[in-house]
């Protein structure tokens, strides 16, 4: 008897593709209504017709897949039938920042999303900031990124207070390690950790109330937020306990 299927068309964006037996790829993508899963696209690496040019990483898709009940042996996999390109981070100009960018969004969505947990939020995150993501234009998306997906898993802690001693550090320079929870006074500051500056703490603030299309509208150079873009990368390796690759290669841009 044959098995039985469960078809979903919706939008997804593509994080990454591995071979997987002959002609076949494994493509792992970030659902709008089931959030990460992992499926086999069959003869993916011959049939253009399927997918075309939709398997490139951040790419917005509309796809068509079916899964396996919930009580069958290998539901793990679903079966990725097409892809429809909604939006492609190919139709703009690339260069090695902004190549370096797309692939760090990737990889943090791919290390972050537990595997079949809708994020709504985190979706609409990942487009908008998509949607900014250009030549010459990158510090800020990924910096908003960064900050904002702290923030989205619950990981971003409290900038205006000592976690040791409890004072308020509400315009003042706060201090961080990479190894622990909270900022602390620059008296219990505690080993290996780093001063974020006030102007850093309200360049945050300012990203948590603003959009960022519109933060986008200013100038934003590299140096512009750097300590800042440290603090987040730094929080998001703590917590997803692994360096990211794509963070050190967005550095050497």
């Amino acid at each position: 008897m044959a098995d039985r299927t469960i078809p979903h068309i919706g939008e997804a964006i593509v994080l990454r593709s591995w071979p997987f037996l002959e002609a076949d790829l494994l493509v792992s993508i970030f659902t709008r209504e089931q959030g990460r899963i992992k499926g086999v696209a069959r003869h993916a690496m011959k049939s253009r017709r399927r997918f075309g040019g939709a398997l490139e990483p951040m790419t917005h898709v509309r796809a068509t897949y079916a899964e396996r009940p919930r009580n069958h042996i290998a539901q793990d996999l679903v079966r990725l039938d097409a892809f429809e390109i909604i939006t492609s981070p190919l139709t703009r100009p690339i260069d090695y920042a902004r190549t370096a960018a797309l692939q760090m969004i990737a990889e943090i969505l791919e290390e972050a999303l537990p595997e079949q947990a809708p994020e709504d939020a985190v979706f609409r995150l990942a487009l908008a900031v998509l949607d900014e993501l250009q030549i010459g234009r990158v510090w800020m998306p990924i910096t908003y990124f960064c900050l904002w997906m702290n923030r989205l898993m619950g990981w971003m802690p409290e900038l205006g207070k000592c976690v040791v001693c409890g004072e308020d550090l509400r315009g003042q320079t706060v201090w961080y390690s990479p190894n622990a929870d909270g900022v602390t006074c620059y008296d219990d500051r505690r080993a290996n950790s780093h001063p974020l500056s006030a102007a850093s703490v309200a360049e945050a603030q300012r990203m948590f109330r603003g959009t960022v299309a519109g933060l986008a509208q200013e100038d934003w150079p590299k140096v512009r937020g750097a300590e800042l873009r440290r603090f987040a990368i730094d929080t998001l390796e703590r917590h997803l306990e692994r360096q990211l690759r794509s963070a050190r290669a967005l550095g050497r841009a």
